[in-house]
C-alpha cells in the first residue's frame, strides 16, 4: 500500500469524548490534519455523551456530533429521551441522530427496550429531517426491519461500522442505505467483509475509525485508535475497490459531505 496519506478524508465516526482522547483532543485533531484528515465526527452513545459531543463541536473547527443513545444504553435512557435528543440533533453542528440501533451480541439492555429507544430516535431523526447513524450487531434482521417500519428514509440510514457479508450489505443497499467501514474491514480474517465493500456503490460509501477502538491494520497494536489512522482504512478499501487513495478519498469525503449536509471551513 502507498506509504503517504490519502488527503482530505472525513473520518465520520470516533468518539472524542471517550475518556481515551477526551484530555487530549487537540493534540488529537493535530495529528488527524497532519494525516490529511480535514474534518470528523464526534458520535454519541447517551444523553450526557451527546451533550459533551456538541460542545466539542463548538470548540473545534470541522469537528461535528450526533446525539443519541446506543442500544447498550437503551435501559437508562429515562422517560425524556426523545424530547433530549431532539432538542441536541437541532443545533446545526449536530448532523445527525445515533448511534442508535440494536446488538444482542451482549445484550446489556433487553432486547424490546432496545427495539424500542432505537424505533423512538429514528422518529425523531424523521420528525427533524436528520439522518440516523445506525450501529446492529448480530441483530441484523430486526434492525432492517423496524427501520422499514418507521418513518425514516432509508437514503438518510448510514450503517456505521458494517460488519455484515455481500447478502447483508444487499439488503443494506436496497433501502437506499450509505455504508461506512471502520478497521475492522482491515483485518486479516475480513475477506468477507471485504467482498462486501467491493459491491457498495461509489456514493453509498465513507470511512471511519470508531476511535478509540479498533485500530486498524497495520496499527492494530495501538491501544487507543484516533482519527488519523482512518487513512489506513482509506487506503485498504481503495486497493479492494481498485481505486487510487486519492480518488477514494474524493469520493468519500464527497458523500460524507452530501450525507451528513457538513459546512467546512
Amino acid at each position: 500500500m502507498p506509504s503517504e496519506p490519502a488527503a482530505n478524508l472525513i473520518d465520520t465516526h470516533c468518539h472524542l469524548a471517550h475518556g481515551r482522547l477526551r484530555q487530549e483532543v487537540p493534540q488529537v485533531l493535530a495529528r488527524a490534519r497532519n494525516a490529511g484528515v480535514e474534518a470528523v465526527i464526534c458520535a454519541a452513545t447517551d444523553l450526557h455523551g451527546s451533550g459533551t459531543a456538541l460542545s466539542l463541536s463548538r470548540e473545534h473547527e470541522n469537528v461535528f456530533c450526533t446525539a443519541g443513545i446506543h442500544p447498550h444504553e437503551a435501559k437508562d435512557a429515562g422517560d425524556d429521551y426523545p424530547a433530549r435528543i431532539e432538542r441536541l440533533a437541532r443545533e446545526g453542528r449536530c448532523v445527525a441522530v445515533g448511534e442508535t440501533g440494536l446488538d444482542y451480541h451482549y445484550d446489556f439492555s433487553p432486547r424490546d427496550v432496545q427495539q424500542h429507544v432505537f424505533a423512538e430516535q429514528l422518529a425523531v431523526a424523521a420528525r427533524i429531517g436528520k439522518p440516523v447513524v445506525v450501529h446492529t450487531r448480530e441483530a441484523f434482521d430486526d434492525t432492517l426491519a423496524i427501520v422499514r417500519e418507521s418513518d425514516a428514509d432509508g437514503s438518510r440510514i448510514l450503517f456505521h461500522s458494517f460488519t455484515g457479508g455481500p447478502d447483508e450489505i444487499r439488503r443494506a443497499l436496497q433501502i437506499g442505505a450509505t455504508i461506512g467501514f471502520s478497521g475492522i474491514v482491515t483485518f486479516r480474517k475480513a475477506q468477507e467483509l471485504r467482498r462486501a465493500a467491493a459491491i457498495v456503490p461509489d456514493d453509498r460509501i465513507v470511512v471511519e475509525t470508531d476511535a478509540p477502538y479498533l485500530s486498524p491494520e497495520p496499527v492494530r497494536k495501538m491501544k487507543t485508535n484516533e482519527p488519523a489512522n482512518v487513512v489506513h482504512i482509506a487506503r485498504c478499501l481503495a486497493q479492494v475497490r481498485n481505486s487510487s487513495p486519492e480518488a477514494f478519498a474524493g469520493r468519500t469525503t464527497a458523500n460524507a459531505i452530501r450525507f451528513f449536509g457538513l459546512e467546512l471551513f
